[in-house]
């Protein structure tokens, strides 16, 4: 069987495109966007607490807003047509976007990964109860029956051929009737 070069591109495209449809269905992606799209409005959120609020009463307790720190590490850092001359070091924009980044992880730690783990643990300790219920179930099932086969035994007397005489179900010619089965303990 040959095929032409023309039904291998159709094929090749046909399953490139079942596959990136079966890759965009996946409940993986789609959760991966929207965490993404809602990360991104937080962020912002975040950001905006930090300029506005926590920048300014850092600066309350210094001389500027946090953003405004900086040091000079060559030349002076002198501001000559609105640019400013000499090496300058902004470590106040720094300090600011870490304590963005602290606020952002500690909200995204205490309001979404804490009570996630907790639900994820009362899930599976609720998974091992079921688990050890059905467990117990089976085992009093099982003995359930072996409570049954020993009263069953013990209704039935003595078993064919112990050597005590007559069984329960003798036809009163001395030969026995029994089934042949004997119990197993």
């Amino acid at each position: 069987m040959t095929r032409t070069k023309g039904t291998l591109v159709a094929e090749n495209k046909e399953s490139l495109l079942g596959g990136f449809k079966a890759f965009l269905m996946r409940g993986n992606v789609i959760d991966l966007a929207v965490a993404v799209v809602i990360g991104a409005a937080f962020t912002n959120i975040v950001n905006s607490v930090v300029k506005g609020i926590i920048n300014p009463v850092v600066g309350a307790f210094g001389t500027k807003d946090l953003e405004s720190y900086s040091s000079c590490i060559k030349g002076s850092c002198v501001v000559v047509n609105g640019e400013v001359q000499g090496v300058q070091l902004q470590w106040g924009l720094v300090f600011s976007a870490m304590l963005s980044f602290l606020i952002t992880a500690g909200v995204v730690y205490f309001l979404m990964v804490l009570p996630m783990a907790k639900i994820l643990a009362k899930r599976a300790a609720h998974d091992k109860a079921r688990e050890g219920v059905a467990e117990t179930m089976e085992i009093s099932e099982l003995e359930v029956l072996k409570e049954i086969r020993d009263h069953l035994v013990a209704q039935r007397g003595p078993s064919v051929g112990a050597g005590t005489g007559a069984t329960p179900s003798s036809n009163g010619s001395g030969s026995s009737t029994a089934s042949g089965t004997h119990p197993t303990s």
